[in-house]
């Protein structure tokens, strides 16, 4: 990341509360999987030094599926899905997804979307295009 800013962010109840690294200009990810186009968050992938969870771990529940890469944590007080963790060799090892909808008092106007298409595991495209910014 070239020039990330720290943000706030937290779930619809405020129980579990984070600080992310971010650099908004590097874009944000949709994905089509199952999951995600379920849940409709905007994603941003990064390295676990990045994100910091404040407050809210009682507060957690997790949600993996399929082969168990990603680790889906959502509040277990008002259900909303904050962040993701894992391990995926093409990202280089461990990361954190967070759902930049969560983040507090953030202009995602003119913020580019990448649209992935996990529906056909065509997962390549994260070493290429979030892979390389690491």
């Amino acid at each position: 990341m070239s020039n990330p800013e720290t943000h706030h962010g937290a779930c619809h109840c405020g129980a579990v509360k984070f600080t992310v690294d971010l650099d908004l200009s590097q874009g944000l990810s949709r994905c089509n999987c199952s999951f995600c186009r379920r849940r409709g968050a905007l994603g941003a992938i990064v390295k676990p030094s990045a994100f910091h969870l404040v407050s809210g771990e009682p507060s957690l529940s997790e949600y993996a599926f399929n082969a168990r890469v990603g680790h889906y944590r959502f509040c277990k007080v008002c259900g909303v899905h904050v962040y993701g963790h894992g391990t995926l060799d093409l990202l280089g090892g461990a990361f954190v997804s967070v759902n930049v909808d969560c983040i507090d008092d953030v202009d995602l106007s003119g913020v580019e979307v990448r649209y992935l298409d996990g529906r056909a595991d065509t997962w390549q495209v994260l070493r290429t295009e979030i892979g390389a910014r690491w």
